[in-house]
Formats: structure tokens, sequence, C-alpha cells
């Protein structure tokens, strides 16, 4: 049970969340990505994601005191504060969506880290400290992989919103779109350098180790769509890179298999692999995931115009993650004409770096894009921004510019 206090608080912001998922602006942006992910847009779509800086905006404006409140607050809070302070076009859902709270271990290891302070007690980084060194050495700690859902925790969280404020925001249990990114599990467990001595060493122990890890994810999906964990990906649900799942391609109903929702994988740990040893020891096991799904979300700060001889032959990719680090216009050439979207990830350092902006300099990067995806469906969605100053009128502003070189010089 809530104080009065707290009821009152997340009441309110319920009922602010209905308002502003019925207003004209928020239906017209649903309706703009709807046409943008069925490839039939007029414009790219805006999209700056809150997550790495929400320390920064989102606990000024807690009014609850509750642990249980306050959790519920802040996601009611980031559901609404794109539209209400950024104007980017990230749209408000008429609902409160609960996802299960799950877990994945691969090969059954918990992931250990051993982390650097400054003076002040503040984290520096961190280092993986190995399960695995060796492959041959090693090769029994390669168990089948540890997963569940924490069924009882979720169904807690969903009835203190049901409680709280369900009769004015329905709750509902949803999914975003699940990520698999293999090689991230391979450096948690082994560290960066003793992957790459794997794949030099032994390749052949190492390919047959990624396609384990494959069949494990594999049987994680068939998990949850045993035990009725999987819901549908086709609307405001998160798909993984910083978009929205909105799609006619997939069932709306609750979905059989995995094969009827969305994906995301990426290959980070990879950037300084050839792309001949990408294709050997990599994607296969990667392929074997990516077909599984009905629709894919790939790539994240790798450039994947190098792999991309690999990556385009997956007959479901719908959305490519163009990072600072991708040949643009390469990717352009590729993607002209093609139902892959142009998913453009511009450089953090504009928006993220202290000091007052530089429009010029952030014009003419937004204009580079518009010129080497035109023709493309493009999408823009600025990540890994750390800090805004605590100034949510300095996104806004960063937003409009965007808006204003869109205007100006976007040839779809």
């Amino acid at each position: 049970m809530f104080s009065s206090h707290d009821r009152d608080r997340l009441r309110k912001l319920a009922q602010q969340q209905l308002e502003i998922h019925n207003s004209p602006v928020n239906q017209a942006r649903i309706a703009l990505w709807k046409r943008h992910n069925a490839f039939r847009g007029t414009r790219p779509m805006i999209h700056i994601e809150l997550d790495t800086f929400a320390d920064e905006l989102i606990p000024a404006r807690l009014e609850c005191e509750s642990p249980d409140a306050r959790r519920l607050e802040t996601e009611l809070l980031q559901k609404t504060i794109n539209l209400t302070e950024f104007d980017d076009d990230w749209v408000v859902p008429d609902y409160f969506g609960v996802e299960w709270e799950q877990w994945f271990r691969p090969f059954g290891w918990d992931v250990r880290t051993e982390t650097a302070e400054d003076a002040n007690g503040n984290r520096l980084g961190h280092c993986f400290v190995p399960v695995i060194e060796e492959l041959e050495q090693d090769e029994d700690k390669l168990r089948p992989s540890d997963f569940g859902v924490d069924k009882e925790a979720t169904r807690r969280h969903m009835e203190l919103a049901q409680e709280a404020f369900g009769d004015i925001l329905p709750v509902k249990m949803i999914m975003s779109s699940p990520p698999v990114v293999l090689t991230q599990q391979i450096v948690h467990l082994m560290g960066m350098e003793n992957m790459y001595i794997a794949m030099m060493d032994d390749p052949e122990r190492f390919a047959a180790m990624m396609d384990r890890l494959a069949e494990d994810y594999l049987r994680f999906f068939a998990y949850l769509a045993e035990n009725d964990c999987l819901y549908p990906t086709t609307g405001f649900e998160l798909l993984r890179q910083g978009s929205l799942c909105f799609t006619e391609e997939l069932p709306s109903t609750r979905p059989a298999s995995v094969k009827e929702i969305w994906g995301f994988m990426d290959s980070q740990e990879t950037v300084s692999v050839s792309p001949q040893m990408f294709h050997e020891l990599i994607f296969p096991s990667y392929k074997k995931v990516a077909d599984a799904f009905g629709l894919l979300s790939y790539g994240c700060c790798e450039p994947v115009s190098a792999v991309w001889d690999d990556v385009s032959t997956l007959t479901n990719l719908r959305k490519v993650s163009i990072s600072p680090w991708c040949d643009e216009v390469f990717m352009g050439e590729q993607l002209r004409g093609r139902k892959t979207v142009f998913h453009r990830k511009p450089s953090p350092n504009f928006l993220g770096l202290t000091g007052t902006l530089d429009e010029a300099a952030i014009r003419e990067h937004f204009d580079h894009t518009l010129q080497a995806a035109r023709g493309c469906t493009l999408e823009f969605t600025q990540r890994d921004v750390y800090t805004v100053q605590k100034d949510p009128a300095r996104v806004r502003r960063y937003v409009q510019l965007l808006r204003e070189e869109i205007e100006t010089h976007w040839q779809g």
C-alpha cells in the first residue's frame, strides 16, 4: 500500500501520460512512426535516448517517498519527458508496460568485474575477471547456460502499478525486442585479450563455443514461449538501439514463438577482427540466432560497413546501426531503395561536451548524414550522451537544429 501522498502523485502522472498520449502532436507522430517503419515515411525520425543522462533530469523531479513508489514514478516520468522537454519524435503509449524480470547466465557463470575508483569514490571504469582463459584447458567450464524468469517479482511490480493507477492508465505485460549479443557475453567471461588469442590459436574450439552459446539462446527463447512469456513487438515497445517496434509485418496477438517478434544483435567486441575472421568464426552463430527472429535490428557502435557482406544477407534485417565509425557514404549506397532503415547514431560529442552548442558544427555533421542517406529510409537516434549539463533546453535546441536541417536538406 502507498501513502496518500505517493498515490496522489502517481495518479497525477498517470493521468498526465494518458492526456499526452491523446494529444494531437503525439497522435501525429505515432502515425509518422507507422509509416516510417513501413518504408512509406515522409521524413527522418528523431529520438534522443534519455537513459545515459537520466540521472541529471529525473531525480530532481521525484516527489514520492517509498522506494516502490519512486520506481513507478521514475518509469512514468521517463515515458513523457522526451515529448514534453526535448520535442523529439519519441511517442507516449496509452498504457503502463511491465516486462518480465528475467536472467541469462552464459554457460552458467556470473560475470565478475574489478572496478577502479577516484579519490572521491567515483567509478572510473572496470575490467572483467576471466572465468575462461584457454579453451582447451577450460572446456569443462562451458556448461549449459542458466536462464529464467522471476514471475513473483514481476507480478508484484505489476500489482503495485495496478493498485496505484490502473483505473486511470491500463497496466499490461509487454516485452522489448530481446537482445542477443554473443561476443559481449564471451568477452564478459574471457576478457578481450583472451578472446582474441583464442580466435587465433584455437579457432575450431572458439567457433564451437560460439555455436553452443547461440544454441543456448534458442533454448531460452523456447523456454519463454513454453512459459507464455512472449508478447507482441508491433507498437510502442522498445526496439533495441533506440527505436520503436511499430510494424504490420508481425502478429499483434500473443506470439507463439520468437519467429513472430523483433530481435536485436550487435558485435561491438569484434571491431578489430578482420572481415574474413568475422565471416568464419562469428557470423555463423549470429546468423543462426538472427534467422530465428521475425524481424531484426542490427548493430551498435561497431562500423557495420566493414562486415556488410555478411550482415546484408540477413533477410529479416529491417534496421541497421550507422555509428560514428561507420562509412556513411558506403552504407547509403547499399541501403538506397532497400527495405532496411539507415539508423544513424550521430557523434555524442556535439551534445555531450561542456560549453555552448557548436551549432555550425552540428549542422555540418547532420548535413553529411542527410547527403549520404539520400534515397534511404533514415532515422536518427542520439545515444551515449552522459551529460547535458542538467539542461533539457540544450537537448531541445539540438533537436530543433536537426529538424531545421532536415527541412532544408533532406531528399527522401
